[in-house]
């Protein structure tokens, strides 16, 4: 049994699995000791083609998807039919300001509107197809699961989600709506920053006592954003004390401004329009990534990009301080999230006891520089992976909530980054507030709060953001919509006490869970019997107890997640695309077998197979594969059915197999010669054995096994001479599966004859062997004791009276 934990990152994504062999309590430290997956470790699953990362893309073709390193190869030839941007479409509208002026720059892919959420419109089968955002992350968790199974051979179901902390519910929600859609059960969506802190702390065995909690900034400047959480650790617990993002800042944004700075340079240099031009953007962008890593570990690097566009090889060069001047806009603001996260944690820099940083855009010296402005005096720290940290913490987390595994106790206390407010419209005559703050800014998650309302007939409340201008972009600050139906008047008509329990589950998303009303009932209690009282004392009087019920209130709550019926849908259009995928796959399987088939048999006719082959054969099996190599690239064999392939393979094979069947056969039937002969030598040896094991096996038994081992042995070395005598382009007559079975033969019928256990001896009735007398020791005299002498009984023993 496995858990997966998955980052879900901008760029790429990583897959960790935590696989314990046996349900039992393992301090955590000895997963890093072991450090393998299948061995009661943590390890990053590699991919298809062994990488640690999957790219984060999702491309459409003409027959079927391309997903993670098969649209990365693609990418380039397919770029406006490949989405990536992932983690910052879901959950957005098409109309939102920073999916209009952001994420278009860095998607090829025609972004649309589908039913008031942002989308892609792609070439896929041969037509022009429209996917939501949700949809292309679902497919993209499909290739993750996909990619978990085959290396645990195992299936996959319970996993962990990594999102940014500065997800909405909206966000939140479509994630969970892709996670579904892909099959998958989502037992928590984390944030990052906190995953890499229960990374980073379930670990230690040093923490502190509560009293005198450690505090550790984790600051992760990623692809697309920049996220900072303070954390108080202490023995078996962290609590997230204050975070703070800027959720468009990132290692994107510089590449962006490397690729204005060369396209200006390049118009003049070699009289081009790079941004004219979405591919020779995309050759640019890539070249300029490339660059940007050079340069966190050197000074100055060279840029090479051929065939930009119009047939140029452009180059160019770049300093590390030119790079800063071109980023300085970037690099400014760093340090204001940093600053809001200290503020809102309460603390000051001195009371910080370490910085750690994730994400590769900390690997710039100018990102680290400006990191240390807000932390003046003290050091960064890079103990933790950087590109792995935040998998690493969501399979914890989902060793934690899986009921297979028992992993150390460590509780996470994770605070929500925006507040929440319910509003309502008041009751008719009612001079009353219309809202109310529930969960304010930094409320604990999860985390349950109970509301009242008076009420006569049913009533309406919304969840909504309290601050819309702290959220991302233009995202609707609507949460969730609650109605009360048939709310029971009191009995006198007035108002009843509604109470209405809302949460803030462990996704970081509001749900209401009840609505009741709670009604008193009295009841008479006899009183308890007093045995003092004399006898025909009249008794007490029985005492009235109050008592609570919970009444519940039908009612029904609307939120931003996908309808069943449509969930429904997804699921089954991404059943049948991957379907259309897995029929590609295999068909494609099938042609290449048929080409490898073909120029490979043709290859070893006039070689090894030359002495196994005849000349009629050969020249018919020639005829047919130049046949089907005709076919395959022919118009028809360039796009035939699976089943067409494997016809034509058939066809050959049934020609092929019996040439490549002898030619086998000659080491295979030797080996087998081998391997009978030793093991009739054997029998034989030990049924004319004269040993003193062998002498209870009666004469006939033996006898027996030399007859048996003879009429083998004469039908081998008749078989050999039969065969020795026949062409080699003739089907033997003495194959290796014929001497198996020989072997196996000889063995069934000489091993219970061999092996028969030695007779009992025969006891004659009343006596003892001496070794049975030996094994009776005769009775020990004892002197007797005297009372209260000797040993101490037993405690079963003793008499404690």
């Amino acid at each position: 049994m496995a858990v997966v934990g998955i980052d879900f990152g901008s760029l790429h994504s990583l897959v960790r699995d935590l696989n314990l062999n046996h349900y039992r309590e393992i301090p955590l430290i000895l997963f890093f000791q072991i450090g393998v997956a299948r061995h009661r470790g943590i390890d990053i699953i590699t991919n298809e083609v062994s990488n640690r990362t999957t790219p984060s893309l999702v491309g459409f073709g003409p027959k079927q998807r391309a997903i993670g390193e098969a649209a990365k190869t693609q990418e380039t030839s397919n770029f406006k039919n490949t989405i990536g941007s992932l983690k910052r479409l879901i959950g957005r509208t098409f109309s939102d300001s920073e999916v209009q002026e952001v994420e278009k720059k860095f998607t090829n892919a025609t972004l649309v509107d589908i039913n008031g959420t942002v989308g892609v419109e792609v070439n896929y089968l041969g037509e022009r197809q429209r996917f939501t955002a949700t949809q292309v992350v679902a497919m993209y968790f499909g290739k993750l699961r996909d990619i978990a199974s085959a290396e645990l051979k195992i299936g996959v179901q319970d996993v962990v989600i990594a999102v940014p902390g500065w997800y909405t519910d909206i966000q939140r929600r479509a994630v969970l709506d892709a996670a579904s859609i892909a099959g998958l059960s989502a037992l928590r969506l984390i944030n990052d920053t906190t995953a890499v802190a229960l990374g980073y702390g379930i670990t230690k065995s040093d923490l502190p006592e509560p009293e005198n909690p450690r505090h550790v900034a984790f600051v992760d400047v990623g692809h697309s954003s920049l996220s900072v959480s303070i954390v108080a650790f202490s023995k078996g617990q962290l609590t997230v004390k204050a975070t703070a993002y800027d959720a468009n800042l990132g290692g994107r944004d510089i590449d962006m401004a490397l690729v204005q700075h060369f396209a200006e340079e390049f118009k003049t240099k070699y009289k081009i329009d790079v941004l004219s031009n979405p591919k020779a953007v995309f050759r640019l962008l890539t070249g300029s990534e490339k660059l940007k890593k050079i340069l966190s570990a050197n000074t100055e690097a060279p840029l090479n990009v051929e065939n930009i566009m119009a047939d140029v090889d452009a180059s160019s060069f770049l300093s590390r301080e030119q790079l800063e001047e071109l980023i300085a806009g970037v690099l400014d603001r760093i340090p204001a999230p940093l600053q809001r996260a200290l503020e809102d944690s309460g603390l000051t820099v001195e009371e910080i006891d370490s910085i750690e940083l994730i994400g590769g855009t900390t690997r710039i010296p100018a990102v680290r520089t400006r990191i240390s402005s807000v932390f003046p005096g003290k050091t960064l720290s890079t103990t933790l992976n950087q590109d792995e940290a935040i998998a690493r913490g969501a399979t914890f987390s989902c060793a934690q909530l899986s009921p297979v595994f028992r992993v150390r106790d460590f509780s996470i206390q994770d605070i929500t980054p925006y507040p929440i407010k319910v509003q309502w419209t008041p009751a008719p005559g009612d001079d009353e507030d219309t809202e109310l703050l529930v969960f304010p800014k930094g409320n604990a998650i999860p985390s349950t709060k109970v509301l009242s309302f008076y009420r006569k007939d049913a009533f309406d409340i919304e969840a909504v953001y309290a601050e819309p201008e702290t959220l991302p972009g233009d995202i609707n600050p609507w949460i969730s919509k609650f109605t009360a139906k048939q709310v029971p008047p009191e009995a006198n008509g007035d108002a009843t006490l509604v109470k209405v329990k809302t949460r803030l589950n462990l996704h970081g998303i509001l749900s209401f869970e009840s609505a009741y009303v709670e009604e008193v009932e009295e009841r008479e209690e006899p009183a308890p019997m007093d045995v003092d009282k004399a006898s025909g004392e009249a008794p007490a009087p029985p005492k009235k107890k109050k008592y609570v019920k919970k009444k519940e209130i039908p009612f029904v709550a609307g939120s931003s997640s996908l309808d069943k019926t449509v969930l429904e849908q997804f699921k089954e259009l991404e059943n049948q695309l991957y379907a259309t995928d897995k029929l590609v796959t295999d068909t494609e399987e099938r042609k290449n077998a048929l080409e490898e088939y073909v120029y490979d048999t043709r290859s070893k006719l006039d070689d090894r197979f030359a002495p196994y082959v005849q000349a009629e054969e050969k020249q018919k099996l020639l005829v047919l594969l130049q046949e089907a190599e005709d076919w395959l690239y022919s118009d028809e064999g360039e796009d035939a059915t699976k089943s067409k392939y494997v016809e034509r393979l058939d066809i050959l094979k049934v020609l092929g197999d019996p040439i490549s069947f002898r030619y086998k056969e000659v080491d295979e039937r030797n080996k087998a010669i081998t391997s009978l002969r030793e093991t009739l030598n054997t029998y034989m040896s030990q049924a004319t054995s004269s040993e003193e094991k062998f002498a209870h096996i009666e004469e006939k038994d033996k006898q027996s096994v030399v007859e048996k081992v003879a009429t083998i042995q004469k039908w081998l070395e008749d078989q050999i001479v039969r065969q020795s005598e026949r062409p080699k382009n003739i089907d033997p007559v003495l194959t290796s599966a014929e001497i198996g079975k020989k072997r196996d033969e000889i063995i069934y019928f000489a091993v219970p004859i061999l092996t028969k256990p030695r007779p009992k001896p025969i006891v004659p009735s009343g006596t003892q062997t001496p070794k049975d007398q030996t094994q009776t020791p005769p009775p020990k005299e004892e002197s007797p004791k005297a009372e209260g002498e000797g040993e101490a009984p037993g405690p079963s023993e003793m008499d404690v009276d």
